[in-house]
This record gives C-alpha cells, sequence and structure tokens, in this order.
C-alpha cells in the first residue's frame, strides 16, 4: 500500500504544486467551515454536517465540492435563498417509500436526513427509496453512499442541478451535471464507490481552472456555436458542459440519456424544479428547490455471498493486465481511498492561492479564525 501511495504522491504531485499556499490539515478544514457557518447562526449540528461533507470531499480529492463549495453556499444563506435553520419533514410513506418536503433546508442537511431514513426503510423492508423536494446543492455524492455502504447496504443515490450542460444536438443548456453514485460492501473494508457527473466533468472542475489560470481540455465544455471552448472563465460565465462521451459520434447521446435518468428519480418523482426551469447556482434570487432519490437495498435478501463475490471481482479487475504496467488497473472508488492515504501521511491538504484568497476573505467577512496551518510551502 505504501508503495502505491508514493506512486499516488509522484504522479499528482499535489503536496509541491507550485503554489506559495501551506498544507490544512483536515481538522482544520472542518473547524473553518463549522465556524463559516456558525457565524451565519447556522445550528451547530447543521455547521458540523456542512463541514464533514466539504472536508470529505477535498480528502478524496474532489476539490470541486469542498472548500471550493463554501463561499457559495455562505451566500445562498446571506441572500436567505436557503434557509439554514430549516428541518425536512416526510409528506408520505408507504412501506420503504418516502416522500420529502426538505423546506429549502441546507443541501446536506436534507440528504442526511433522507439517506438515513431510507437506511432504516431498508433494515425493515430489504429494500427502500426516499425521494424529496425543497431541497439545495448536497454536496458529493459518495457521502451518503458510503453511509449506507458502512452498514453493509448497497446504495444509489443522485441529484438534479443548475441547467449546465448541453444535451445532444442542443444549442443551450438544458440539464445539470446531474450527478448520481452507486456504492456496493465487499469484504474486509473494501468496496465499490461509484460517484460521477453526467457530464464530461463536473463544473467544479472547470472553477478550479479558474483558480489555478489554466486552460481547460477542449472535451469539457463548448462554445455559442458548439466548438470546444477551452477559456474556464468563458466555461463559467455561459456554461454548456458537454454530456459525458462528448459529441454524438462519441456516444454523447448516452450522457445526455444519463442526464434524463437522474432527472426522472430526481426532479420528476420528487416534484421538485427539474431541467432548465432550476435556477442557476451562484445567481439564484429564490430558493433552488432541487430533487434528489436514494435508494438502499440489503444485499442479505438476495443470494448469499454478495460480499465474497464483490469482493473477488474487484480483485480481478485490479490485478488485470494493464496497457502501461506503470498503471494500474482500478476501480471505482481507488483514487479516492489512495487521495486520503496520501493526505494522512502529508498531514493535511492544499488549496491554490485563489482558495486560499477566498477563504481570508470569508474569515475577515464571518470575523471567524483564519484557517491554520501544518506545514509552510516547500516539500
Amino acid at each position: 500500500m505504501r508503495k502505491i501511495v508514493d506512486k499516488l504522491l509522484i504522479q499528482r504531485r499535489w503536496h509541491c504544486e507550485k503554489h506559495d499556499t501551506p498544507i490544512i490539515a483536515i481538522a482544520e478544514v472542518k473547524r473553518f467551515i463549522f465556524d463559516c457557518m456558525r457565524a451565519l447562526n447556522t445550528p451547530d449540528d447543521y455547521s458540523q454536517q456542512m463541514a464533514e461533507i466539504l472536508a470529505e470531499a477535498d480528502y478524496k480529492g474532489h476539490f470541486s465540492h469542498g472548500m471550493n463549495r463554501l463561499a457559495m453556499y455562505v451566500g445562498e444563506v446571506e441572500k436567505k435563498t436557503c434557509n439554514n435553520k430549516a428541518t425536512p419533514k416526510i409528506l408520505k410513506e408507504f412501506g420503504g417509500t418516502a416522500w420529502v418536503d426538505g423546506n429549502n433546508a441546507l443541501g446536506v442537511v436534507v440528504g442526511n436526513f433522507c439517506n438515513k431514513l431510507a437506511i432504516e426503510k431498508a433494515k425493515i423492508h430489504g429494500i427502500s427509496c426516499v425521494s424529496t423536494k425543497g431541497s439545495n446543492h448536497f454536496g458529493i455524492c459518495s457521502k451518503y453512499s458510503d453511509d449506507a455502504v458502512n452498514q453493509g447496504f448497497i446504495q444509489i443515490t443522485c441529484s438534479n442541478t443548475s441547467p449546465l450542460a448541453v444535451p445532444t444536438r442542443a444549442k443551450n443548456s438544458f440539464f445539470g451535471t446531474n450527478p448520481f453514485c452507486l456504492g456496493a460492501p465487499a469484504q474486509d473494508g473494501d468496496n465499490f464507490l461509484l460517484d460521477m457527473a453526467t457530464t464530461t466533468v463536473a463544473v467544479g472542475k472547470i472553477e478550479l481552472a479558474v483558480r489555478k489560470n489554466i486552460q481547460i481540455p477542449n472535451t469539457w465544455a463548448l462554445d455559442e456555436v458548439g466548438r470546444p471552448e477551452t477559456n474556464p472563465e468563458k466555461a463559467v460565465q455561459t456554461p454548456r458542459l458537454s454530456p459525458l462521451g462528448g459529441s454524438e459520434i462519441m456516444g454523447g447521446y448516452k450522457g445526455s440519456g444519463l442526464m434524463m435518468m437522474v432527472e426522472v428519480l430526481s426532479g420528476i418523482l420528487s416534484g421538485s424544479m427539474y431541467g432548465p426551469h432550476i435556477q442557476r447556482f451562484g445567481k439564484m434570487t429564490e430558493p433552488a428547490n432541487l430533487g434528489h432519490c436514494f435508494i438502499v437495498i440489503n444485499p442479505e435478501c438476495f443470494a448469499p455471498g454478495f460480499r465474497s463475490r464483490l469482493s473477488k471481482i474487484l480483485k480481478e479487475l485490479r490485478t488485470s493486465q494493464p496497457i502501461d504496467p506503470k498503471k494500474t488497473v482500478k476501480a471505482a472508488g481507488d483514487p479516492e481511498r489512495e487521495h486520503k492515504l496520501a493526505v494522512d501521511r502529508a498531514g493535511g491538504v492544499r488549496y491554490v492561492k485563489n482558495q486560499m484568497d477566498t477563504c481570508e476573505m470569508l474569515a475577515k467577512k464571518l470575523n471567524v479564525k483564519p484557517l491554520g496551518t501544518v506545514l509552510k510551502s516547500g516539500c
């Protein structure tokens, strides 16, 4: 395992980037996020939930959905388009199902409420489905799947989002990045954890390119006439993200279909806003009213030996002969586990200077203690 981590550190060089920034301990990341949310009179429990999910994203290496999202959440609370004190409520229940109103609460609060409800129902009925409207951006999908997988369940979660993506043959954005995740438990703490956007990349990765002042690949976004857009600022200003697969001839219609699949489960089923009717993140003037869906399955209700078979196929996958001997075959979830090990070895995460500047601005604005450091720049 140590060889894997060492290789990861060399490949990603995340701890030696050419940014004059310090390493921040994960505990300090959580403290800062908690303090920022608490400064907005958010209940401590809700502030802690926000801190946990944003820090977890950075811990896993998904910097687009971690600290990068804090300023957006703060802005929504300040503009009162999101109610940071609200509590979700159940509107309808039937056996293993529930329909929930998020009451415009923080997305992570709604997500945790619904996921916990789905897990409890699956314990009784073997399978459950909880659909919610009235929510907000709820962070990384995999956090919810992790919670279910750690209790021995298979879990599928998905959410609609602001219209940022252009469906195949369309000119303008219609769907969101509409992420979904499937997690399943294997043996000895191993698991399968697929967390993905239905666009080529999440919009947060383009936002990070803006922070880093670098161009984006020509497969991530399109301009107003359908040509590849490599300027991240233009791609964020008027987003036209490519569906998973890219152009029609490369299978982009499959990505478009997956966007609609998530929309059916998240928006149409829950009665939330959907597709092009959702407001743009960061420019909302009224509640987002997003929809999420949580499906939990108890594998013990089916053929015996689920974990054993999953462990076997994961091992077979990882030991498949690679094209490049230096790049081993990975299962979904492996890069995140490796990144967490790398973070543990380094003692924390490193943010780019633009992100650190944003955190400093938030600290002054909200009158909270700035981010503390573990190690100054350098290796």
